[in-house]
């Protein structure tokens, strides 16, 4: 084996592969879904709010394109809120005591959150307005 195939090796995570390793990242979402849905109470609110107004959305929408704006922008919401609250948790994990970089990424966090809803305003607002 030649030293770039070995280094390719090398980098590889060791593991489960094809089906099995499908099946097992679906568990560890799964899982993650539950723990954001039973520790993260903004998550919860957040698929409430998308399970009234995706249904809405696919009502509202004309057509496939404004139906899939309307959907896609709610279920980004809860993607960002997903990985806002793995970066919480993350930080938490490293240290409870105050730190300008560990607000920093939370306040960071909390911004994208923002701006996704702020972007499903924006989304709704022009396929309903026009």
């Amino acid at each position: 084996m030649n030293a770039p195939q070995r280094e390719k090796d090398a980098l590889r995570k060791p593991g489960f592969k094809g089906l099995t390793r499908l099946r097992n990242a679906c568990g560890w979402s799964l899982a993650g879904l539950a723990s954001a849905w039973r520790f993260e109470e903004a998550f919860r609110v957040e698929v409430v709010l998308c399970v009234i107004l995706a249904p809405l959305g696919l009502w509202l929408g004309e057509g496939g394109v404004e139906k899939a704006l309307l959907v896609t922008s709610l279920l980004l919401v809860l993607a960002v809120e997903l990985m806002n609250s793995s970066v919480e948790s993350v930080v938490d994990r490293i240290s409870n005591e105050e730190h300008v970089l560990s607000k920093r990424a939370k306040d960071i966090g909390s911004a994208a959150v923002f701006v996704a809803l702020v972007n499903v305003a924006v989304v709704w607002g022009l396929v309903l307005a026009f």
